[in-house]
């Protein structure tokens, strides 16, 4: 069940601020990673908020609306898809999920962050939360900020690599989207360390 209870538990700790933090894109062959991280006032309540895989576009649209419009403070950060291949995934992550701590209005005092591994950052402690976008409200609305605005980022890819239909898969690895690899190449958005035996060809 989705609540507030990891949090709770960790303001009996002592922490005044806690801040959900998620990631969205870990996994695609194409455009870069975000994360969101997300401090939500004291009783705060937004029906049909959780991780925002289990919900529609036109949902996840909705709740990342009701979030900018409420009290919530939040950022998101990115990592490029140049970082990505520099860096590995799991560490352009991190990069993201630091940049979008460090773009919050107020600074948090505890990080709540989706999985088993933590940025290891100095903003702040960290904790880390399996399935937290399931069991967090704070990592819940960090996923779906991330989400959503991962999503309208690789629609203005769309735009500019109309071939490539990033709009319709978002750069993850469908059967369209290596169709649409082998029929026009790699193109300077697409993860080059995710495609080694592309390249390679």
């Amino acid at each position: 069940m989705i609540d507030f209870s990891y949090e709770e538990a960790l303001h009996r700790e002592g922490f005044a601020i806690v801040c959900g933090v998620d990631e969205a894109g870990r996994g695609p062959l194409a455009g870069p990673v975000f994360a969101g991280a997300c401090i939500l006032p004291k009783g705060f309540y937004l029906e049909g908020l959780n991780d925002s895989k289990k919900l529609s576009e036109k949902k996840r649209e909705q709740l990342f609306a009701s979030l900018v419009q409420s009290e919530a403070v939040w950022a998101i950060g990115t990592a490029s898809v140049e970082e990505i291949d520099s860096l590995n995934i799991l560490n352009a992550t991190f990069l993201a999920m630091r940049r979008a701590v460090e773009g919050l209005s107020v600074k948090p005092d505890c990080l709540l962050v989706d999985g088993n591994r933590a940025p290891h950052t100095d903003l702040a402690e960290e904790r880390t939360l399996v399935k937290g976008d399931s069991l967090s409200y704070s990592i819940a609305a960090a996923s779906i900020l991330a989400k959503v605005s991962r999503d309208r980022y690789m629609q203005e890819l769309d735009e500019q690599y109309p071939q490539y239909e990033f709009a319709r898969h978002k750069g993850y690895g469908t059967r369209l989207h290596y169709e649409k690899l082998k029929q026009y190449g790699i193109s300077p958005v697409h993860r080059r360390s995710f495609l080694k035996n592309l390249s390679e060809k």
